[in-house]
Parts: structure tokens; C-alpha cells; sequence
């Protein structure tokens, strides 16, 4: 019989998930930490070295030949944890973290547009996965542990342990919530935020500096708003799995794939003279909240990422998700007539929440980033774009547990 069954009282419960989720979310908050310190050398780099840009097609083709000869067991990624939570199998092979991080750090430091959170919820489940059989864990117990890696790799890198546990119990299936891991993902999520913070790797701050109180005119401003949010990450998913059947279907050996990307992703950065849309783009989320900014760069950044990521370059969507929901929101916001850092906070995490099918996580990560008192709003705007966005999204594994109306 496995270990971890064989006492059932709540007390013992809770003290074997204490140790677990600490000794998870410690070593999964410290692989983050490394991430997030390693991606913000190579972006540094990257943006005083421009010339590297011209060898991202090497890039690309290292990236494709990495998963190619050596990762083909870990290649499916985030659908890779939510099918094994679904259907445990076999433990996910611990090289998903090391080759995640590396080919990450790859499409960063040659410009290609992607984001961050599938490198650290990968390394999170890898890591926590370890454990299994350490510690002859049951399929339940795994599970619950595949839960903690997730929500501890969320947590770490947005800097949100609240939104980190939401998010790793509303992945899995479209409409449910699994309660049974709530507090072993809340421990991992708390410790591994923590550990980040220990190691002296903080993260980007947003403010929301003006909230209007609540008129009907408001609300039925950022109901037709988001409304749009949701539609803009339907497109995104749509468009990412466009691109991935199309070089599946024309290009059969993988490493030429995201070789072939980089050319044209290359050449487009060198056509715009901007490398505004490749990379995070932190700096024009920022300006989202309190400068206007041009109407289209959201369609660039929707373009340029879902190109990055579905050629096959490894990276998350969530960060470029946020800067194409903040930059719509600005753009909305100078027509609707509202309060730019409001719109740009609502489709910061709206859009995320569209293409995650994670509306309940987006809400929460908005009210730890942004505070409480936009929390109607974001709310309203978050569950108006879940049922906007269809049951399309950017995780193809999701099943759907209840319909979205």
C-alpha cells in the first residue's frame, strides 16, 4: 500500500502536504528564481546586441533539434501535466525541466516572441513529479502532487501565490475546480513565492491608479469591451494552433520548422525597425497603464507570438497575453472614454483568462497586482470574456467538465 494512503485523519493530512508542498515549492521557487534572473541577463543582452537577432533561424533550428533528438518524451509541454493529472500514466521525465529552461532562454536571447509561465509550470511539474515514486505516491496523491508543481511554478514566476493556486486547480478541466488539492497548492504556491523572494528576485509592478465608481454607463462599457477581450483570445489560441498545423503539414523534419520561422520572424523585425513586439515586452505593459499607446500593438504582438510559438519555439503565452489584453485595453479605453490604467489592468488579466479558460485565477491574480478596489470590474471582465472566448484555448488538453452557459 502506498505510504502517503495509509493515514487518513486531516491532521496527518495536512502535516505530510506541509512537508511535501515546502520541499516543492522551495525547489521549484529556486528554479524560478534562476529562470527569471537568467531572462532578464539574456533580454539585456539581447536588446544591446541587436545583431543577434539575424541568428535566430540557428536559434530555431537548435530549439527544434533539442526536442527533436533529445525531448520527443516531454515536447507536448503543459498538455503534457494536464493529461497525465487526467490520466496518470507515467512520471513526466525530469529532462522536461532542464530542456524547457534551455529552449527558453534560446527563443529569448535570439528575439523570438514568447512568454514565461509554461517554462516555470513545466519545471514545476517535472520537479514535483520526482517525488512519485521517492515516495510511492497513489494516482490520487500524484495528482495532487502534479497540482503543487503547477501552482508553485505559477506562483513563483508572476510573483501571485493566490492566483498560482487557483490557477492550478481550474487548469485541468474547463468549468471545475478540483477542491481535494486546495490546500497542498496553496502551500506549494505560498513557498515558492517565498523562496523567490529569498533568493532576491522580485517582479514587476502594476498600478491601477484611477477607479470610477460604478455607474450602469461603466458597466456596460467594460461588458462590450470584454465582449472583445474574449473574441481577441479566441484568436490567439486559433491563430497559435493555425500556425502549428500549417509547418506540421509542410515541413516534416521538426528542427527545420522553427528554423524556418526565425527567418521570417528575423526579417519582420529587421522590416518594422522595432523590436517592441519580440521578447516579453514589459516595458510597453507598463506604458499600457498610463501612456496612450498605438491602437495596433496588440495585432502585432498577437502576430508575433503566435507565430514564435506555434513554428515551435518554446517559451509560455500567459506575459504576451497580458501585453496584448493591456495594450487593447489602452487602445479601448481612448474610445470608450475611461481611465487608461483601468482598461489596461481589465485586459491585462481578461484576455488571459479568455485563452486559459481560467477566469477565476485572472480575477485573483488581477486583485493581487492590482488591489481590491478594481476587483468588480475585473471580475466582470473576466467572466465575460470565459464565455466569450469559446472552448477554444492555448491549452488543447483541457476537457470540458461544464458547458460556459
Amino acid at each position: 500500500m502506498p505510504i502517503v494512503t495509509k493515514l487518513n485523519h486531516p491532521f496527518i493530512y495536512l502535516l505530510r502536504w506541509l512537508g511535501l508542498s515546502a520541499l516543492v515549492g522551495t525547489l521549484v521557487g529556486s528554479a524560478s528564481a534562476f529562470f527569471l534572473v537568467s531572462l532578464d541577463a539574456i533580454t539585456q543582452y539581447r536588446e544591446s546586441h541587436l545583431w543577434i537577432i539575424a541568428l535566430l533561424p540557428l536559434g530555431g533550428f537548435l530549439v527544434g533539434a533539442i526536442y527533436h533528438y533529445w525531448g520527443e518524451s516531454v515536447v507536448k509541454g503543459n498538455n503534457q501535466l494536464i493529461e497525465e493529472w487526467q490520466n496518470p500514466t507515467k512520471i513526466i521525465p525530469f529532462k522536461m525541466a532542464p530542456l524547457v529552461l534551455i529552449t527558453t532562454l534560446l527563443t529569448h536571447v535570439f528575439g523570438g516572441s514568447a512568454g514565461r509561465e509554461g517554462t516555470a509550470v513545466q519545471m514545476g511539474g517535472a520537479i514535483a513529479d520526482q517525488f512519485t515514486k521517492l515516495f510511492k505516491l497513489s494516482n490520487i496523491d500524484r495528482k495532487t502532487l502534479l497540482v503543487t508543481g503547477i501552482s508553485a511554478g505559477f506562483a513563483s514566476v508572476f510573483g501571485t501565490p493566490l492566483a498560482g493556486t487557483v490557477f492550478a486547480l481550474e487548469v485541468f478541466i474547463i468549468g471545475q475546480l478540483g477542491y481535494e488539492a486546495l490546500i497542498p497548492s496553496l502551500l506549494a504556491a505560498l513557498f515558492a513565492d517565498q523562496t523567490c523572494h529569498w533568493w532576491g528576485v522580485g517582479h514587476t509592478h502594476y498600478a491601477i491608479n484611477l477607479v470610477p465608481a460604478f455607474s450602469v454607463s461603466l458597466f456596460i462599457k467594460i461588458a462590450l469591451a470584454s465582449m472583445a477581450f474574449g473574441l481577441i483570445s479566441r484568436l490567439f489560441a486559433e491563430l497559435t494552433h493555425f500556425w502549428a498545423r500549417q509547418v506540421k503539414t509542410y515541413i516534416s523534419f521538426p528542427p527545420f520548422r522553427p528554423m524556418l520561422g526565425g527567418i521570417f520572424i528575423a526579417l519582420a523585425i529587421w522590416l518594422s525597425g522595432t523590436t517592441k513586439y519580440i521578447g516579453l515586452g514589459i516595458p510597453t505593459i507598463v506604458s499600457s497603464f498610463h501612456d496612450p499607446l498605438p491602437w495596433y500593438d496588440w495585432i502585432m504582438k498577437t502576430l508575433s507570438t503566435t507565430f514564435t510559438l506555434g513554428v515551435g519555439f518554446k517559451g509560455g503565452e500567459v506575459t504576451p497575453l497580458f501585453f496584448i489584453g493591456a495594450t487593447f485595453g489602452n487602445a479601448a479605453a481612448q474610445l470608450l472614454q475611461l481611465p487608461v490604467g483601468l482598461m489596461a489592468g481589465i485586459g491585462f488579466v481578461a484576455v488571459f483568462a479568455g485563452a486559459s479558460n481560467t477566469p477565476l485565477a485572472s480575477t485573483i491574480m488581477g486583485i493581487e497586482l492590482f488591489g481590491t478596489e478594481s476587483a468588480p470590474y475585473l471580475a466582470l471582465a473576466c467572466f465575460i470574456t470565459y464565455l466569450f472566448s469559446g472552448n477554444a484555448g492555448i491549452y488543447r488538453s483541457q476537457k470540458i467538465g461544464s458547458g460556459k452557459f
